[in-house]
């Protein structure tokens, strides 16, 4: 009955906020927003420690958990009831119309490749191309060719159910496969255009997009190995298996497996595609209805899309399956999301009401006060928003615009700044990030595994860049 009382209390507590003592609240909150920034950075504090409560010592879930820590941050940081509840609603639909149908098709394309063998397939054909012993770095390539083109999140639900199998097939723990191919997807992310904000913000401080690619990935193999193989070896103890509704262990013969032609032709449909959008965009530019073509064609959940209408036919109906059991799979595969997407939600709700509560403002304030390097005030800038706001992307754009008036008189290589930027926006991942959601439910971890490695692995991404970035500075002539 104790966790009861404390939620009630929680809940009571909330409507007296929102309630008799708003007006009160709502006039001590502008003064102290007037007067000091820190009361923001403070009332972000509070909300994550409110989070840790409900989840880890309530046991409440993590939906749940969220929506009352966004609501109690909106009200502390002076939002009115509506307005709060309005902040929180939009950052629902935003998070959910960005990644419903990427999450949707991405599990659709994950049970076609798993009940159907394919993963099998790909899993023998890689394993005998590097051997069992190197299955990491198979693991590790794989991740970082499959990331190249697609976003963080569908790149990861592509590549999610092959992991799973590798796990099975080769007897190894799920996080020794798990963290190689997580810490190579971030690094594209993070590091190396054509990502959102690597590109957005090479165009922002004039830099060379190429030049930015290039010494992107001079910086990405060391990245890739300290937060993949190098993090896993502290984690062989853990022993957590796929969450059984979103795989099942099947066994099959070789002889009935699909070919590795198809197989690799069904997986990496989305890559493609993201990829001829990458290419065409960058060596044809092109305009006018061409131009809207590849953008509609390359679009992730086009890509995605059209990868299970692909499966379905080259996995399903042309091996004999009856298309009832092939629909039957992949509505499973929705259902299975279904909390996933709402934890996942819940994170969009607690980013929203920090970024319209002014936190977001806040920071970047205290920001503009500090006489540091260029790089690691970039860095350091887009670090606090990441922990501010979650999205990578967003800290990082933001964080850019702090900085900008610096890069053109600071004598730093603008490349290097777009990576300062970026690798800082790495930095920090919890509660309020996508990734940490998805990270936890899809690898079947607890709160405090998933701080032990993805908030670490993302840390030593965010850490290796900037360590990467001050090197080639003082190499680099300005």
């Amino acid at each position: 009955m104790k966790p009861l009382r404390v939620i009630l209390g929680l809940v009571l507590v909330l409507a007296l906020i929102a309630g008799v003592n708003f007006d009160f609240l709502l006039g001590l909150g502008a003064y102290a927003v007037r007067h000091a920034v820190a009361v923001r950075l403070l009332i972000l504090g509070l909300g994550i420690v409110l989070l840790l409560a409900l989840i880890v010592w309530l046991k409440l879930n993590a939906f749940l958990a969220l929506l009352l820590a966004s609501l109690a941050v909106g009200l502390l940081n002076g939002l009115a009831p509506d307005a709060a509840l309005k902040s929180m609603l939009a950052g629902i639909g935003g998070t959910m119309g960005s990644l419903a149908l990427i999450l949707a098709f991405g599990a659709m394309l994950g049970k076609l490749i798993e009940e159907s063998g394919a993963a099998h397939t790909i899993t023998y054909w890689l394993t005998d191309l590097f051997g069992e012993k190197r299955i990491q770095l198979s693991v590790m390539i794989t991740g970082f060719l499959v990331g190249l083109p697609m976003i963080y999140n569908a790149s990861f639900l592509t590549l999610i159910p092959l992991i799973y199998t590798f796990s099975v097939v080769t007897r190894k723990p799920l996080m020794m496969l798990g963290i190689p191919l997580s810490s190579a997807l971030s690094v594209t992310h993070g590091y190396l255009p054509p990502h959102p904000a690597p590109t957005a913000i090479a165009q922002l401080y004039g830099a060379d997009p190429n030049v930015t690619l290039l010494y992107g990935l001079a910086l990405a193999a060391p990245a890739t190995f300290l937060a993949g193989p190098f993090l896993a070896r502290f984690f062989r103890h853990l022993r957590n298996q796929p969450p059984p509704e979103l795989f099942t262990e099947r066994q099959f013969r070789r002889e009935e497996l699909p070919g590795i032609g198809v197989s690799l032709l069904t997986m990496l449909m989305p890559v493609l595609l993201m990829l001829m959008g990458a290419v065409v965009t960058m060596a044809w530019k092109p305009s006018g209805p061409a131009a809207r073509a590849v953008a509609f064609f390359s679009d992730p959940n086009i890509a995605l899309g059209t990868a299970v209408l692909v499966g379905i036919v080259a996995l399903g109906r042309r091996r004999g399956r009856p298309m009832e059991d092939v629909m039957k799979g992949m509505g499973g595969a929705v259902g299975s999301i279904a909390m996933v997407l709402f934890i996942i939600a819940g994170g969009g709700a607690f980013k929203q009401v920090l970024l319209d509560s002014g936190t977001a403002e806040s920071i970047k304030a205290v920001a503009q006060t500090l006489e540091w390097s260029p790089i690691v005030l970039a860095w350091s800038t887009a670090a606090v928003l990441r922990l501010a706001l979650g999205s990578a992307t967003v800290a990082a754009i933001t964080a850019a615009g702090v900085v900008l008036p610096l890069v053109s008189q600071s004598g730093v290589r603008p490349e290097l700044m777009v990576l300062s930027t970026t690798a800082g926006s790495l930095m920090f991942s919890h509660f309020n990030d996508i990734g940490f959601w998805m990270f936890k439910e899809y690898y079947n971890v607890s709160i405090k595994e998933t701080f032990q490695v993805w908030t670490v692995m993302e840390s030593i991404v965010a850490v290796v860049g900037l360590a990467g970035v001050l090197v080639f500075h003082a190499l680099l002539p300005s």
